[in-house]
């Protein structure tokens, strides 16, 4: 399939590459960095990244503004998005061919040209990959392109705390240290949080509730959000941090936003994707996100949540 979409590419002279919605380092990471590789390697051919622009994510790279034209006979390329609905900017179906590159679960298999490695830590890890099977046939790593690959895969990993983390993904980040950036630089950017965000992580610590079954959740109303000047996409940040907590094995964000309230599930060990499915989600074994419509379905989200786990528990 790398042959094959490494063809692919150097058959178009324009090639554009989205990611999705509500994007996180890795979807910055993978796709800034498969544009930077392709750029380097292809000087002569127009290559864009595109999408709506999270300012979190700006230390990263910046993302272009082109007109509906520059889709007409051009390659597009998805980065670390499993559903065609969370593609972001829906101009992608303009163009004359579609790639998928993704290490979510296959549940949506869009594309005309589908490259999807479940047993990868990230995006970026797969664009890293990409990159070594190509470089035979001319692909070049710079270092923008390595220092955002490496954020990308840092940043699914959780600092390569996760079990996706797999003697591949340490191999690589080995060698992508080695470009020229700074690590030091890019940790603080990407780990530092405004001081609003401090206060809201803290009461998030202290207002978390824990059940028997080692089930957490944390709720967040817009008039919470509201008071501490935090948007949902910066409490979304702060999800993981409950991992840290003794006797807590799955737990849940609630952010409730103008027309939904996310869901966002992370799990010490069970499979809880399967609860994300059930609330117009999905993702990872062991990180998902979904969405509910009202704050009457939490109790059934924490149930099913509470089932999982128990189950896990046997």
């Amino acid at each position: 399939m790398i042959e094959q979409i490494l063809a692919t590419i150097e058959h178009y002279e324009t090639i554009i590459v989205h990611r999705h919605v509500r994007p996180d380092p890795d979807a910055y990471g993978s796709q800034g960095g498969l544009v930077a590789i392709l750029q380097e390697s292809y000087p002569e051919k127009k290559i864009y990244a595109v999408g709506q622009e999270e300012p979190t994510l700006n230390y990263m790279r910046r993302l272009d503004v082109i007109e509906d034209e520059v889709y007409k006979g051009a390659l597009v390329i998805v980065c670390d998005t499993a559903n065609a609905e969370r593609i972001c900017d829906r101009r992608y179906p303009l163009g004359d061919k579609l790639i998928k590159i993704d290490h979510h679960p296959n549940e949506d298999p869009y594309g005309d040209l589908l490259w999807v490695d479940t047993t990868a830590s990230s995006c970026s890890e797969m664009i890293y990959e990409f990159y070594l099977k190509g470089k035979a046939s001319g692909l070049k790593m710079n270092d923008e392109a390595a220092r955002l690959l490496f954020a990308g895969i840092v940043g699914d990993t959780g600092r390569f705390l996760f079990p996706s983390s797999t003697d591949k993904t340490f191999a690589y980040a080995g060698e992508l240290i080695h470009y020229n950036f700074s690590r030091t630089e890019l940790f603080d950017r990407m780990y530092e949080l405004e001081p609003n965000i401090i206060k809201l992580k803290g009461y998030v610590l202290q207002n978390f509730e824990l059940q028997a079954n080692g089930v957490a959740s944390v709720m967040l109303t817009k008039d919470l959000l509201k008071e501490y000047s935090a948007r949902p996409v910066e409490a979304s940040l702060l999800v993981g941090i409950l991992g840290d907590v003794k006797g807590i094995i799955a737990w849940v964000f609630f952010i409730e936003e103008e027309d939904q309230i996310r869901v966002r599930l992370r799990s010490k060990g069970p499979v809880i994707n399967g609860v994300a499915r059930k609330f117009n989600g999905g993702g990872h074994p062991l990180a998902s996100g979904a969405s509910i419509y009202s704050w009457d379905e939490v109790a059934h989200v924490l149930k099913e949540l509470a089932g999982v786990c128990e189950k896990h528990s046997r």
